[in-house]
């Protein structure tokens, strides 16, 4: 007798969900009101759940309720899937692509809170006696530099692109040609951006990023990638700056 309620149960689910014309990653009512629009028990609605979960026809999340179509990869496996499918200068041309215009927002809407965790950041960053610090605090003030655009889309994409840039070879690349020169040209280059972003000055405040990141570039990758590509972009960005 349960197999055959369970077995009325499933096909009543299915067809609730066609006849709803239900999109994907729709949420679907709470279990109290499907089981009285369906005629069915709960434990009968759960077995029914669980077959279509394992089906793949819905996808349950505790807390938020049951939703339509396959379970989403969960967003940050997916990012930092991408790490296997792009290498350092597909990384440099997104970043020069998006980090220039993230300064320049800055310039205008950065609050005097944001602009004094950039210059903490960059202290911190030049008093590091490790590389480990060193990228840590390097990376807190691009980071505290995108967030000063307060602009929650951009600033998304930027923590994406940090998460890929994270879980590709940069990091040996950073650690294997740091040098001292570098870090003193990096201290003066956060310096000119964090100036014009006080000043309020906009197009300093992106041509200074790119700068900067132009000098990353030639720094880390050197002749060791192709990079025409990057100073292609780079000298299209710039003209229209």
């Amino acid at each position: 007798m349960e197999l055959n309620k369970h077995n009325r149960a499933v096909p009543l689910l299915k067809n609730y969900i066609n006849d709803k014309e239900l999109a994907p990653q729709s949420k679907l009512p709470p279990e109290r009101q499907l089981c009285e629009e369906l005629g069915i028990s709960r434990g009968e609605l759960r077995k029914a759940l669980s077959l279509l979960e394992a089906e793949g026809k819905i996808w349950r999340h505790v807390g938020r309720g049951t939703f339509a179509g396959s379970r989403p990869l969960d967003r940050m496996d997916e990012i930092a899937a991408l790490s296997t499918q792009t290498n350092p200068v597909e990384i440099m041309q997104a970043r020069l692509l998006l980090e220039p215009g993230l300064a320049r927002l800055a310039a205008i809407q950065a609050r005097p809170v944001d602009i004094e965790h950039m210059v903490y950041c960059s202290k911190k960053k030049d008093a590091s006696n490790d590389w480990h610090t060193y990228e840590r605090w390097d990376g807190g003030f691009h980071q505290a530099v995108a967030e000063g655009a307060h602009n929650t889309l951009l600033l998304t994409l930027f923590n994406a692109l940090n998460t890929v840039r994270e879980a590709t070879e940069w990091g040996r690349l950073r650690k294997a040609r740091l040098t001292d020169m570098h870090r003193q040209r990096s201290s003066s280059q956060h310096s000119a951006i964090i100036d014009a972003i006080v000043a309020r000055d906009q197009n300093q405040a992106e041509a200074a990023m790119r700068d900067h990141l132009r000098s990353v570039h030639k720094a880390l990758l050197g002749s060791e990638y192709e990079t025409d590509g990057i100073v292609a972009i780079d000298d299209d960005v710039g003209e229209t700056g």
